[in-house]
């Protein structure tokens, strides 16, 4: 179910371009940290917003901050790093769908990264902000902890080609590490239909229904942080963006393919809840036919023996078997031949 907001939006009534956070505050401070690396050597520290600036190339500089709340820090790395205040505003508003905008010296996107606290926990999402500029790259994130750990490693240990190419392949490996976990979360959600499934088809229990809606809802959750997110790719991998070469397109097109399996895997998903939701109501009506046929079969069967018991229930004076010495034997055993008999008779129409 939607909900909508109970009060009126900080931003309302303002001019654009005004530096207001909206959200929830995921973070108690903000951390900024600092890596710079070429083919040769890694500097990676915590440093003050102050210290962060971009260096010449082949030197490739990842500032990434952890928290939003501050708006005075967001402020001031956009000024370092000449960030139009249109883009920090979409970075301070953190209910924004992934998207791409090029702004010819550097590119603004957004993504949705998500993730599950703890074993079957619920799945949440959080806004992730990139600018990439010529040599740099700037990330923005709600809260401390991600899915960047192996691209940090990589460029830590020199593994692979990401020491040995620009901010665009950074960028890249940041994307790339956001829809590989889309699988994760996805292989998840797999085991938790799989499991319903055999549970309904065992057992459709009611309370079943509750388990159907919220892997409805949370598959619908995903599509809408994945869906926006190969249109961004797409444009990326066509090459619109003079920031990107020609390398990097293509493997920006190899996670533009694996964003569309997502989204399949995603639609496949739904399409099996759809198919356990029919079978529920399947297996729930047949049941109930069950128990409307045996009811029903009673019913039948008491209905001539409700009729004989009311012959011999009404007090006339005058009726031949209320003196005979055995008539009440007689009248109980014909209702049992008469139910007996209906017995046979459903069996051999195979009613039952």
């Amino acid at each position: 179910m939607a909900r909508f907001p109970s009060r009126r939006s900080p931003k309302a009534g303002l001019p654009p371009g005004t530096l207001v956070h909206v959200g929830a505050v995921r973070a108690e401070e903000v951390k900024v940290t600092l890596i710079r690396y070429d083919a040769m050597q890694v500097l990676e520290q915590i440093v003050d917003v102050t210290q962060c600036v971009a260096v010449a190339p082949p030197a490739v500089t990842w500032v990434n901050v952890d928290g939003l709340h501050q708006v005075e820090v967001i402020e001031t790395l956009g000024r370092r790093f000449g960030i139009h205040p249109l883009v920090l505003e979409d970075v301070l508003h953190t209910g924004q769908r992934p998207k791409f905008e090029d702004y010819g010296e550097y590119v603004f996107l957004v993504l949705r990264m998500l993730y599950r606290r703890g074993d079957g926990g619920p799945l949440e999402d959080e806004q992730v902000s990139l600018v990439i500029g010529p040599n740099w790259v700037v990330s923005f994130q709600e809260r401390e902890g991600d899915v960047f750990d192996p691209v940090r490693e990589r460029i830590r240990s020199a593994k692979g080609r990401i020491r040995a190419y620009g901010a665009d392949y950074l960028a890249y490996s940041l994307l790339d590490a956001v829809v590989d976990h889309y699988f994760t979360i996805l292989e998840g959600l797999g085991d938790e239909v799989e499991e319903l499934g055999e549970r309904i088809l065992s057992r459709p229990d009611p309370h079943l229904l509750s388990g159907l809606h919220s892997l409805k809802q949370t598959l619908l959750f995903t599509r809408k942080a994945v869906w926006p997110l190969r249109e961004v790719l797409s444009r990326l991998q066509r090459g619109e963006s003079p920031l990107f070469d020609r390398d990097t397109q293509l493997y920006l097109r190899d996670a533009y393919d694996h964003t569309i399996q997502v989204i399949d895997t995603v639609e496949t998903f739904r399409d099996m809840i759809a198919g356990m939701l029919d079978v529920y109501l399947s297996s729930a009506s047949n049941r109930m036919n069950e128990i409307m046929k045996v009811l029903t079969v009673i019913a039948t069967i008491f209905m001539p023996l409700t009729f004989i018991a009311g012959i011999y229930g009404m007090n006339f004076a005058h009726m031949p078997e209320l003196r005979w010495r055995y008539g009440y034997f007689v009248a109980l055993g014909a209702m049992f031949v008469v139910a007996a008999g209906m017995l046979i008779h459903f069996r051999r129409k195979k009613w039952l």
